[in-house]
């Protein structure tokens, strides 16, 4: 009995071990697979649009921020 046991453990454990390792080899390409692409992307910069403001809405927003500063002032004079 100690005997069946015992080769029973013996060929679990060679099956464990063997498993390990293919998972091992498997984890390792895709860590290399992920560290090349991460390696791509950071090597490309963003590339972002400057934002143009055209004159029309920079002007509504100069009369806005006046009439806001005039309603300031004006409460302090009252």
């Amino acid at each position: 009995m100690k005997h069946d046991s015992l080769k029973q453990y013996t060929k679990l454990r060679r099956s464990l071990t063997a498993e390990k390792t293919k998972l091992e080899g498997r984890l390792q390409a895709i860590d290399q697979a992920l560290n090349g692409t991460f390696k791509a992307l950071a090597t490309k910069p963003a590339k972002r649009k400057k934002r143009k403001m055209s004159a029309a809405g920079r002007a509504r927003i100069v009369a806005a921020q006046k009439a806001r500063w005039a309603k300031v002032k004006a409460k302090k004079r009252a």
